[in-house]
């Protein structure tokens, strides 16, 4: 730390700047930290060792101890290092990103305890700015904005005291400071004002720059971001389990805001990867798939047979029979969860978005093949409209010759099929022995998200009859299994369902843990039906802090969709905004005037009628209004003569204000006298300068009366001041 201040008060440099730099500098290391901290990114050793060096050196910091790291343990610590990052990146991390981040860190630490030099505290800034830029490339969540804006609130007030110190080093002379501790509070409190002024119009002009400054969006650098089980889950292979371990977390997935609907009265399934083939621990799927054709207004038409049917079962596409079309609108924010697959509502029409090239597979997914653009935000289409129970009893019993493939079983254990027969046995038609499972499943088993402690060679056996309690997965392919004994061709379906509604976005929210499984079952010129034999529980309205979160989740949807997927189509969405808003401003203010002309028309009209009928009154009235308003106009005036009267009857009641009053009088009339007074002149200095003896003695007698009054408080002086001013004028007049 900086030496004490010596007695003599003269100093090169204050010790104040030299403290609050330190300050600044340590607090722009943390910022840069918890900014990376925050992405979930860093593994929990590093954490720990990181945050117990920074939090060493606080300690340090607030005791005004210092501990520095000798030279000659400085470069072999960083030689050393670099032998650790070669074995880091090959053994330990595995990846250049987080390695290199690392090395980033222990830089940071080392440096920390080695401050000598400007250099070396240029050199902690920049390694605390690579932090942050680290940061922006493993993260999109909004918390990243509230680090970034207090790393660049510490940022300035850094600079601010750097050129500072730079500046006193540069100076050629020394200027004095007191020990008086206040000066460092003055310091302080100045730095907490002009800091926050100066961030907030970097801000507002950062953001103007963002929002104007025409750009293209690739989208997410999601190749940089750490791994997920989502991939996993939504792959064309799914071991039983994954769903189970994705629902272990909280975290939102995607955003979804429906046309209309601005009180969550939907309860849809999000449709991911639909899942053919089983064997009795994993279900997958044909890689086969087909690209959808490209529009002319940039969307993808997706086969309206059911997602799919037409190509597993080379059926003509076409829309069910009887069934009247219900389509929705609707608008999904994605987050990277590592899967280029699109989420959509049973069943999908169409999809809008900036994607070069889309596929469908065999069991109707969607597919992104555009490996420059991440899926992200999208917009479709879907027909949510279902068959009713009387047609499907009477869809009948043939399959097409593709059929087989979803009526495949594994080697099952022999009870299975015994107990779909049993749960069915009062079923007549493929519809009501569905509906019979379903209702079967939900209640004679039990849910639970806990896994089985070891695996176990059959699962679905297992779930039905050990255990009797599972998750979605569980739940799902033993569904589909015994569909399948009783030769109703059934799939397992991947994806989402949600009812947490945010009234304040109009969005559904979806979070990992609403990762879900279910059953499709195919009814012979319907196609595939939905069917959940999992249990469910009901979402209550969000009250107290869940009521608070909802705002922050708007806030950070706010941020996903307009900063950080922000692109020429935002752009004109917000160009598009701000000229219909400004063409109904310009329209409302139009018929505002329109309609106050013709009121201020009809006034006046009235107003000649009655100045023609009684012209005595309005003239009064006229003169009572203009008085009025020539009183409103000079009210300061009228206030300052009001003060001005009673000051000088009373001066005794303000000595330094009547002081002040009467030498400004003074120095007027002395001005006009053609004795004038210089700006740069004290009230003594100025007594000196007169030439003129009869007018320099009662000018220094009126003087001296001046300052006893102005700075003494003195009620005499102040009294005296009046005559004393008659003898200046008497003597100015001779």
């Amino acid at each position: 730390m900086p030496s004490e201040m010596p007695q003599s008060g003269v100093i090169p440099l204050p010790q104040a700047i030299n403290k609050y730099f330190e300050l600044s500098i340590y607090f722009l290391v943390v910022m840069g930290f918890g900014t990376l901290a925050s992405t979930g990114g860093l593994d929990l050793p590093t954490i720990l060792l990181v945050g117990a060096a920074l939090a060493f050196r606080g300690c340090l910091l607030v005791r005004r101890r210092r501990i520095v790291i000798s030279e000659r343990w400085t470069t072999p610590l960083t030689i050393v290092y670099f032998v650790f990052y070669a074995g880091d990146y090959f053994l330990l991390s595995r990846g250049f990103l987080a390695a290199t981040v690392h090395l980033v860190l222990f830089a940071a630490v080392v440096r920390t305890f080695s401050l000598r030099r400007d250099r070396d505290f240029t050199m902690l800034a920049i390694l605390a700015f690579l932090m942050v830029l680290a940061a922006s490339v493993l993260t999109v969540d909004s918390v990243f904005l509230f680090f970034f804006a207090g790393f660049v609130l510490t940022a300035v007030a850094t600079f601010i005291l750097l050129e500072m110190r730079r500046s006193g080093r540069a100076a050629r002379f020394q200027a004095r400071h007191s020990r008086d501790e206040e000066e460092h509070r003055h310091l302080a409190f100045s730095l907490a004002r002009i800091t926050p002024a100066l961030v907030l119009m970097i801000l507002i002009g950062a953001a103007a720059v963002f929002f104007l400054l025409p750009r293209m969006s690739a989208g997410y650098l999601g190749g940089y971001s750490f791994g997920t089980d989502f991939s996993t889950g939504f792959s064309d292979r799914v071991q039983l389990g994954r769903i189970g371990q994705i629902q272990q977390s909280n975290a939102v997935v995607m955003h979804i805001q429906i046309d209309g609907d601005n009180r969550g009265q939907y309860a849809l399934h999000w449709r991911g990867v639909a899942l053919t083939n089983f064997d009795g621990k994993t279900w997958s799927n044909p890689r086969a798939q087909h690209e959808l054709e490209r529009q002319p207004d940039a969307s993808f038409a997706i086969p309206l047979f059911s997602q799919g049917v037409a190509q597993a079962y080379g059926t003509r596409s076409q829309a069910a029979p009887g069934v009247p079309a219900r389509l929705i609108h609707y608008r999904v924010l994605l987050e990277p969860i590592g899967t280029n697959l699109f989420f959509l509502a049973p069943w999908g029409r169409r999809i809008v978005g900036p994607y070069r090239a889309l596929s469908v597979d065999v069991g109707g997914a969607i597919y992104d093949l555009d490996n420059q653009r991440s899926v992200s935000v999208y917009e479709a289409y879907s027909d949510i409209a279902r068959p009713s129970p009387l047609q499907l009893r009477s869809a009948g019993d043939s399959l097409p010759q593709l059929a087989s493939a979803y009526l495949q079983l594994p080697a099952l254990d022999p009870r299975v099929a015994p107990l779909a027969a049993q749960a069915t046995r009062l079923a007549s038609n493929s519809y009501d022995k569905a509906v019979a499972l379903e209702t079967y499943l939900k209640t004679h088993y039990g849910y639970t998200l806990q896994l089985p402690a070891a695996p176990v060679a059959d699962p679905l056996a297992n779930f039905l009859f050990d255990r009797r309690q599972g998750h979605c997965e569980y739940f799902a392919s033993s569904m589909a299994v015994m569909l399948r004994t009783l030769n109703i061709p059934a799939r397992v379906v991947n994806g989402f369902r949600s009812d947490e509604f945010n009234d304040v976005t109009s969005n559904y929210v979806v979070r990992a843990k609403d990762a879900h499984s279910w059953v499709e079952a195919y009814f012979p010129g319907y196609g595939w039906i939905t069917f959940d034999p999992t249990p469910g529980g009901a979402i209550g309205t969000p009250e107290g802090w869940d009521r608070a979160m909802l705002y922050l989740d708007a806030a950070q949807s706010f941020w996903r969709e307009w900063v950080i997927s922000y692109d020429s189509s935002h752009q004109y969405i917000l160009g598009h905004s701000a000229l219909s808003g400004t063409r109904s401003s310009w329209e409302r203010a139009r018929m505002w005037a329109r309609l106050h002309y013709a009121r201020l028309l009809g006034w006046a009209r009235r107003s000649q009628r009655g100045v023609e009928h009684s012209p005595g009154r309005w003239l009064g009235g006229g003169i009572a209004v203009a008085l009025l308003w020539l009183a409103l106009g000079n009210a300061a005036r009228i206030a300052r003569l009001i003060r001005t009267r009673r000051l000088q009857a009373h001066p005794e009641r303000s000595p330094d204000e009547a002081a002040a009053m009467w030498y400004e009088r003074m120095a007027r009339f002395l001005a006009r006298s053609g004795v004038q007074k210089s700006a740069t002149q004290t009230a003594q200095e100025f007594v000196r300068v007169i030439e003129d003896e009869r007018l320099r003695t009662p000018v220094g007698k009126f003087t001296d009366a001046y300052e006893s009054a102005r700075f003494g408080n003195s009620s005499d002086d102040a009294r005296r001041l009046p005559e004393l001013y008659e003898e200046v004028e008497l003597a100015a007049k001779k």
